[in-house]
């Protein structure tokens, strides 16, 4: 059972006990992980501990922990003989049973306070911080392949932030009233949508499956969360870490599943009130085809949130720092392998400057180390996330070589005979609308479109209609009238637009992230209005003194 208080139950003057003070947190420090270090040990011995291991991770409704007979492995990608985890899918009987059971205690869950709700994600926050940061650091790089720094940056210091301000912003929004007049009050209740909330998150970023389950959570939401199958073994992490930190059950079931059993399942659900997703702008516009199929079916209309990819570009100018462009793009092109929505996969550059970063991109390259980053620690990036990963970015690779317009100008290469192991690739094209140019990859490939440079401004109008994606992108200029230029031609084309800086590496409270077109719904996880979209406010208005009279005072 949940547990409400007294509070919850009050009067309508009783909820007007709003909290008026607001809430301190700050980002997470980012450890520095050096030879010796204290949090180095601890990652260590975490890492020594899963050498070899398979863990076993059921569906969880409830309390209850359920094994069907559709048994799958979670294999890591840089030894993709080691299976990391071993778990189940959630069939439809079961997922209906979840939403059953998810549904019977949301009015419960609702009516508990918002401090108290919030409490869950700052005590959850507070085990990654510390007892349990290197866990979920060691389930990360090894069952995502991500090196040190790149997991430390997600699946800690993110996902703490996520939970911290998240909980800030729903404890500050309930503070948030309208206005009152003489002899009456005005009460704004910020309630949970009236049904459930599926989740579905990717591989890439361990701190976006705890962000699509526990904010809706956090407002008053019941969850149903499918974490990818690439990432199962943090994602348990994390769901575990929300239930130590005090969530009740049933307030966030935990259900791996094929991904069209489930998004058939929850569509089909009359209960389904809110669908909170990151992966392929394929699947999402499939489920948002399904949710209007069956709209009649609904209770209310679902909340459709979805961040979708993108094609990000880097404009680089003829007034730009060098320097700041290479580092910046082989950190933006090439971390984690290229494996992030906002990665850099597209760059243009005038011709005046590129045999100087073209120069000094290979150099870099040539410096790049790629493999076990559990072994490892110098390494810059790893294998992709999988074999269907692995042949898409080969198929890109194989059309480089043998088309005309392009030239593999560094990389190329690719192995899957021990993990899914590709080269970092750069590519010039001499064909800006090359289908290299406007697709996502998803891998590490650069393209480059070498451009005149005296013909900057119809490369900004390039950029804009190339790709359908607009989620990230990079202006490099000293020109303060390029980089005024550029922020009109390309206002459209990135919800997350950089100034002399890489497409990636978003911080919470700092840069809220999304993307529209093609990106997604552009709802800006990591900021204070995201919250919003997991709520249904309700306005009350309580009137003290009766009313004298049914008639106007003009009527006489």
């Amino acid at each position: 059972m949940l547990r409400v208080t007294a509070a919850a139950r009050q009067s309508w003057r009783g909820f007007r006990t709003f909290p008026r003070s607001s809430v301190e947190v700050k980002n997470e420090p980012i450890l520095s992980f050096l030879e010796g270090s204290e949090e180095r040990r601890d990652l260590q011995e975490a890492l020594d501990g899963l050498k070899g291991q398979t863990e076993e991770i059921p569906c969880v409704v409830g309390d209850e922990h359920i094994w069907t007979k559709d048994v799958r492995f979670q294999l890591s990608p840089f030894n993709h003989s080691h299976k990391v985890a071993k778990f189940c899918y959630a069939d439809t009987e079961l997922i209906n049973k979840a939403i059953l059971a998810s549904v019977a205690a949301r009015k419960e869950w609702d009516l508990t306070p918002v401090q108290d709700r919030a409490q869950v994600l700052f005590r959850a926050a507070d085990l990654l911080s510390g007892p349990r940061r290197a866990e979920v650091l060691a389930k990360t790089m090894i069952g995502q392949g991500k090196t040190v720094v790149q997991a430390e940056i997600d699946a800690a210091a993110e996902l703490i932030d996520f939970f911290r301000f998240n909980a800030k912003y729903a404890v500050e929004l309930e503070a948030q009233q309208p206005l009152d007049a003489d002899g009456s009050t005005n009460t704004m209740l910020y309630r949970g949508l009236e049904g459930f909330v599926a989740a579905v998150s990717p591989f890439n970023f361990t701190a976006i499956g705890g962000n699509l389950a526990g904010t809706p959570a956090l407002m008053g939401n019941v969850v149903l969360w499918k974490p990818s199958d690439a990432a199962v073994s943090s994602s348990y992490v994390v769901y575990r870490v929300l239930r130590d930190a005090g969530l009740p059950p049933h307030v966030i079931q935990f259900l791996p599943a094929d991904g069209p059993t489930f998004g058939d399942a929850v569509t089909a659900s009359e209960h389904l009130a809110g669908l909170n997703f990151t992966g392929s702008y394929q699947t999402f516009k499939r489920l948002w085809k399904q949710v209007a199929q069956n709209v009649d079916a609904y209770r209310t209309f679902p909340r459709l949130a979805g961040e979708c990819g993108g094609k990000n570009f880097h404009f680089v100018h003829g007034s730009a720092h060098v320097a700041s462009v290479v580092r910046g793009t082989l950190r933006s092109a090439f971390e984690f392998g290229g494996q992030k929505c906002s990665a850099c996969s597209r760059m243009y550059v005038p011709d005046r400057l590129w045999p100087l970063i073209r120069e000094q991109l290979l150099v870099a390259h040539g410096q790049l180390r790629v493999g076990d980053p559990v072994e490892d620690f110098s390494t810059f990036f790893s294998a992709v996330i999988d074999d269907k990963s692995f042949a898409r970015i080969k198929k890109w690779l194989d059309h480089a070589k043998t088309s005309s317009t392009l030239k593999v100008v560094a990389g190329g290469n690719y192995d899957d005979s021990k993990g899914y192991y590709v080269e970092p690739t750069i590519i010039e094209t001499s064909d800006p609308l090359d289908p290299i140019m406007s697709e996502e990859i998803f891998g590490p490939v650069l393209s480059v479109f070498v451009y005149p440079e005296n013909e900057y401004k119809e490369v900004l109008q390039l950029i804009d209609k190339t790709s359908p994606y607009a989620l990230t992108g990079a202006v490099f200029a000293q020109d303060r009238n390029v980089i005024a230029e550029a922020a009109k031609a390309l206002r459209n084309a990135a919800g997350n637009y950089y100034v002399n800086d890489k497409s990636t590496g978003s911080v919470v409270a700092q840069q809220p992230f999304g993307g529209a077109r093609a990106s997604g719904t552009n709802d800006k996880p990591g900021g204070p209005h995201y919250i919003l979209r997991w709520t249904s406010p309700q306005v009350v208005k309580e009137t003290q003194q009766p009313l004298p009279d049914w008639r106007y005072p003009y009527m006489g």
